[in-house]
């Protein structure tokens, strides 16, 4: 399947739109010296809530845990902008939304102590987010416009 030079625009676009909020979420807390994912570990539900709260419970591990998310989050950022590495990042990104998700899922039952922005049922912003993820998965822009252009060139 041949892509038409709009659906690859477009598949940039949202490449570089995921990485930029990435990367931007990754900065926020970066520059907040009291941020720490204890509370949004401690808040999770679901049949993964034991293993997000012990997460939380050892504050070597806290630590770790944080810092991961951090330089993850800034470094998929990074790398989906720049069309560096970008199937790499994208799995990345992708197990990252993932617990994101699993850690507080939008079913029937589930109550939060952090607010929510809206009623969600199964799908939410960070199940699309990671749906609009392996789409990119799929159609891959890193080696039409990107930094992996240069790195993976085809010899020809």
């Amino acid at each position: 399947m041949v892509l038409s030079s709009s659906q690859k625009f477009w598949l940039v676009v949202l490449r570089m739109a995921i990485g930029w909020h990435f990367l931007y979420e990754g900065i926020a807390k970066l520059a907040n010296p009291n941020w720490s994912s204890v509370g949004y570990l401690l808040d999770s539900e679901g049949f993964l809530k034991g293993f997000f709260n012990n997460l939380a419970s050892n504050s070597s591990v806290l630590s770790v845990v944080d810092q991961l998310n951090i330089w993850g989050l800034i470094l998929i950022g990074l790398f989906l902008i720049t069309g560096f590495l970008c199937q790499y990042a994208m799995v990345a990104g992708i197990s990252l939304l993932s617990l994101y998700y699993l850690s507080h899922p939008p079913f029937i039952g589930m109550r939060f102590a952090m607010p929510s922005e809206g009623s969600y049922l199964i799908v939410n912003k960070v199940f699309i987010e990671m749906i609009a993820m392996v789409v990119l998965f799929v159609f891959p822009t890193n080696r039409e416009l990107g930094l992996d252009r240069f790195i993976f060139r085809s010899k020809k």
